[in-house]
């Protein structure tokens, strides 16, 4: 059972796109200590394996999940706005389809750009060039291998506001030669996450079960199913564990020993500020009960499938047991980097419900590891990984109703 089956379809339409933006916030956690210990040149190569390595890997799982199968132009588009690498409006695409082999899309509001632009040419270059290039093609090659997307401009930009930030356009060519696979590509492609199976959608829930109709300007996700709705958390889920192997591949590759403790950093960064945000989305208290949910509901802990975890609350206290061995634990993501002796993203974690709470005691045996949490006197301060990663204007991005989406139609 899914742990999102506990939420209504009011409640799962507004955490979906929640999620998404959460799953792009990792980077803004993973990439400060990647540039710590890398460089700017280092990081870069970071991003670019592991989006490389993530995204034909979830991008495939989503278009099965919702029926988008196909190999066109308006696929590739509709595998972009189910992308922890675009959440929708604040990483703002717009599409337009020529044909089925040719189409354009830019973005009206850049939040990565807007996060970046601050830091100088190099950074923006960095991203907007170096790793954007190999990531859009590798994203778009999950539909067609032969699919390659070029940019039409982008930034740095000149005058300094030009809108819309970037342009690019979408080919699909059979002379165009596929890239050769990433080294690595294999430890994403057969982990437990990319395996996975999920329970089917309900075709009989009422709303849309599938994205099989026409591309659309935007995703409503009140006007699909709560089964639908189900499914896309579980997935979104799994990106959010998708893209940490592909994290962890990349700097296990350039720093062995101190990886766990880079992983634990950006796990720690994003953990409080989903936690945070969650709470928020679905206007939750901050007392036990209010963590119960969100740990629940919290992507380092789902699918449940996957990471094995259970959560029990009474008036005063939360216990989250953890097992020793799952999918996630065989796949060295994020409840792999838990244990009593390192409770960092865990404190950030609980903390993003209220800044009083703790880890009060933790008991081990050989299946299970269970942590006990409380409430201190008084709040604790924030930890430093949360404090970077909210310096992007992510952390306080709301969504807007844009109203009914519009179908877009092949012009030619």
């Amino acid at each position: 059972m899914s742990s999102f089956e506990r939420l209504s379809r009011a409640q799962l339409a507004t955490l979906v796109p929640e999620l998404l933006l959460c799953g792009h916030l990792i980077d803004r956690s993973g990439m400060a200590h990647s540039i710590a210990a890398f460089g700017r040149e280092g990081m870069t190569a970071v991003a670019i394996e592991e989006w490389q390595l993530a995204s034909p890997v979830y991008t495939r799982r989503m278009r099965t999940a919702l029926g988008f199968d196909g190999d066109d132009v308006p696929t590739i588009f509709k595998g972009l706005q189910l992308d922890i690498g675009a959440p929708p409006q604040f990483m703002d695409f717009r599409f337009r389809v020529e044909d089925r082999d040719h189409g354009e899309f830019w973005l009206d509001h850049c939040g990565a750009l807007a996060d970046v632009e601050p830091l100088g040419e190099d950074f923006v270059v960095s991203m907007c060039h170096d790793i954007e290039d190999p990531t859009f093609d590798a994203t778009a090659l999950a539909t067609n291998p032969h699919a390659q997307v070029r940019p039409i401009h982008r930034p740095p930009r000149h005058p300094a506001d030009r809108k819309p930030v970037c342009a690019w356009t979408v080919t699909i060519d059979p002379a165009h030669i596929p890239p050769p696979t990433p080294p690595n590509a294999e430890v994403v492609a057969n982990s437990r996450a990319a395996l996975l199976e999920l329970s089917p959608i309900d075709r009989d829930d009422p709303g849309d079960s599938d994205y099989a109709g026409p591309l659309l300007s935007d995703l409503r996700f009140a006007d699909f199913s709560r089964s639908a709705l189900v499914r896309m958390a579980d997935e979104i889920c799994l990106q959010h564990h998708l893209l940490t192997i592909g994290f962890m591949t990349a700097v296990r590759a350039r720093a062995a020993d101190t990886a766990t403790d880079i992983g634990r950093k950006q796990f720690t960064g994003i953990a409080g500020l989903t936690s945070e945000r969650m709470r928020t989305a679905l206007g939750l208290g901050d007392g036990p009960a209010a963590l119960a949910e969100v740990l629940r509901l919290h992507p380092a802990w789902n699918p449940l499938s996957y990471t094995g975890i259970d959560v029990s609350s009474t008036d005063e206290t939360v216990r989250l047991r953890v097992p020793w061995h799952s999918c996630a634990n065989t796949d060295r993501t994020w409840p792999s980097m838990l244990d009593p002796d390192h409770l960092g993203p865990l404190e950030a974690m609980v903390r993003g419900v209220n800044p009083r709470f703790y880890v009060h005691s933790t008991t081990a045996d050989e299946r299970h590891w269970t942590a006990e949490i409380a409430l201190a006197a008084t709040p604790f301060t924030e930890a430093t990984e949360v404090a970077i990663t909210r310096i992007s204007t992510g952390a306080a991005f709301t969504f807007t109703d844009r109203g009914i989406p519009l179908p877009l139609t092949v012009l030619r």
